[in-house]
Order: structure tokens, then sequence, then C-alpha cells
């Protein structure tokens, strides 16, 4: 675990060790593309494709992306390339043979939360909505000074208990989604599947909604790294997006030399 304040310097990642079977998780935005005011403005990427299929074929295709963002919306950031992926923090997942997998529930709940967070945008310029299907999103990036309103405005309209949403803080972000799916929990499923199972995991991500990743990885003896300073139950660290993608950039070329 890192604690506060520790610079990411002190916990560099090693790569993952040759001559082991691993399987590869990771995040998205933060992690493998830079944070931007709005969700919808991050565009494909090129460069990042070709460092992504490079990894496919060294991990025998045991790589997958574990996003907050709806499937739909990966597909776009990464076509033509196609990676087994969980969105919306593991409420719907596409496994390696393509099978199609979500959650299901009672969605009048969270219609009820949607209609709440947009009398708040509007009348407080600066927040946004993302309404994501199964779960909601409401950004404050662009006014950090109404991130306490938010916190206690859908604290005060979130229904009992028993519809089943909880909230999920995030980097200039407060999340409703239905409870008891999370990314560890689209880990767990993942390595119980081919070609993810019997590997070792590794898991990589920069935000509060990647800790629960951590922490199943590291039950599972995996290579945990975070993106970014700050506390966190990763024991490894990378200062940010580029520095993640040289990490695997130097993982591909290590795989290739032994070919």
């Amino acid at each position: 675990m890192i604690a506060p304040g520790l610079a990411c310097l002190d916990r560099r990642p090693p790569l993952p060790a040759a001559g082991e079977r691993w399987a590869l998780f990771l995040d998205i935005d933060g992690t493998l593309m830079p944070i931007v005011e709005t969700p919808g403005d991050v565009h494909p990427d090129a460069r990042l494709n070709r460092l992504l299929a490079g990894l496919v074929p060294s991990l025998d295709g045991a790589v997958a992306l574990i996003s907050g963002r709806p499937l739909g919306d990966v597909a776009r950031l990464f076509a033509p390339l196609t990676l087994p992926a969980a969105g919306q923090h593991g409420l719907e997942r596409r496994d390696a043979r393509g099978g199609f997998h979500r959650h299901k529930f009672d969605h009048r709940p969270l219609e009820r939360m949607a209609h709440a967070a947009r009398a708040l945008m509007a009348s407080h310029p600066g927040l946004e909505l993302e309404d994501k299907g199964m779960s909601l999103a409401l950004h404050f990036r662009r006014a950090p000074q109404l991130a306490g309103l938010v916190r206690e405005t859908l604290t005060r309209h979130l229904p009992d208990s028993e519809s089943g949403l909880v909230m999920q803080p995030g980097k200039m972000v407060m999340e409703v989604k239905p409870a008891g799916r999370d990314k560890g929990v689209a880990v767990r499923e993942f390595m119980a599947e081919e070609p993810f199972r019997g590997r070792r995991p590794v898991f990589v991500g920069d935000d509060v909604t990647d800790e629960f990743g951590f922490r199943v990885v590291n039950e599972m003896g995996g290579l945990t790294v975070k993106v970014g300073n700050g506390e966190t139950a990763a024991r490894w660290c990378l200062p940010e997006v580029e520095e993640v993608r040289g990490w695997l950039a130097a993982l591909v070329a290590r795989d290739e030399e032994k070919t």
C-alpha cells in the first residue's frame, strides 16, 4: 500500500516477470488516455491502439479494458481493435468470445436520480450529467466549487437502500449506480474465463473506483499500479499517462526480443 504523499518515483513498477503467464487489466481515462473536461471530447488514438494490439499476442489475448465508460463508448475509442472489456464499473461486460453480460436491475430509481441531477444542472452552470444508461455521472470538473453541493444533493435524493443504488465518488465526478458491481468484481469474472484463467493479474488505474480492482488483484498475488500520487491499495505507481504507455511499450519490446 502506498501512503499519502509518497512520490511515484519511489514505487515504480517492475515489468511483469518474463516466463510467467500474466493477465493485464487496464483502466482508460487517466491511465491510457489523459482526463479531459468532457468525456465525449476524448478521441481515438492510433498510437495507443497499436501499442495495445502489440500486447495481445505477447499475453495470448489476456488483455482487458476495465472502465467507467459504457461499452459502446469503449468500442468507439478503440475501433477497429476489439478487446475484452468491462464498462460502467462492471455493470456490463464483453468477454473474450464476444459474449455480452449485463447487470439486471430496476431502472426507475435511477431515472428519478437523473431528474434530480438535471434540476441541479439547470441552476448551476458548469455541471454536466453523463447518462450512461445503467449509471449516472455528474461531473463538476468545470465547477469544482460545487463538489459539496453535488454530493449533498445526490445524497438527499438517493432512494432508500431497497432501491439498490449507491453513490461512487471519483475525480471531479459523483456517480450513481446499482450496488454490488465494481471493477474488482469484473476482474474476478474475467479471471474465471479463458484466456485469463490460471494467470497472474496486473491492474493499472488512477481513480478511487480502481481501488476495488487493486484489492482483488492483490488478493490474487498480482501486480497493482496506480497512476498518480495518493494513498492507494496499489503496490506500485507511475506518475502519468505517458509513463504508463512507456511501461507497456517496454513490455511489448521485451517480449518481441524473445521471439
